[in-house]
């Protein structure tokens, strides 16, 4: 994205998760917040899991996304070997939508948090904008971008329904 050191991990169990994902980077990119992307995935891959996970906060990062379906162990796993905030987005599966994804993210024992958003492009792209919400409070400049993005979503709702026809 930029040449700036990366505040957001946005890591993913498979590369088929993107097109979902992509909504939490384009709010990322629209509030200029630098990011990385890796597919990591918990079963397939638990060394590159780890190695990415125990490197992350050294590696200057300080929010970390974490998009899984069906048994979503992604998010959960990541969370148990950092100490940064794991927000997970779980990704709609074929047999039942997202909400086996949905139910091994949020049902996390106490002590290994991980932040749970809605299923799909929705809760990525809120995962997004809560990443910048949470480096905005140490960022001033940042801050403002996002008091200025959500201003826009805002001014966007229309006070009448239009009638198209």
């Amino acid at each position: 994205m930029s040449d700036e050191r990366p505040g957001v991990g946005i890591i993913m169990g498979s590369k088929s998760d993107w097109p979902t994902l992509k909504a939490a980077a384009e709010v990322l990119d629209a509030l200029r917040v630098p990011y990385e992307t890796r597919v990591v995935s918990a079963h397939r891959t638990p060394k590159r899991l780890y190695d990415y996970a125990t490197s992350a906060r050294e590696r200057g990062l300080k929010v970390i996304i974490a998009g899984a379906g069906g048994a979503a162990h992604l998010p959960g796993m990541t969370a148990s070997m950092t100490e940064l905030p794991v927000l997970g987005v779980p990704i709609e599966s074929r047999a039942l939508k997202g909400l086996d994804s949905l139910l091994s993210i949020a049902q996390m024992p106490a002590g290994v948090p991980v932040g749970t958003l809605a299923i799909g492009a929705a809760g990525a792209a809120n995962a997004g904008l809560l990443a910048a919400q949470i480096l905005a409070l140490s960022d001033h400049a940042l801050a403002t971008r996002v008091m200025a993005w959500r201003a826009a979503q805002t001014d966007g709702v229309a006070e009448a329904p239009e009638d198209n026809a």
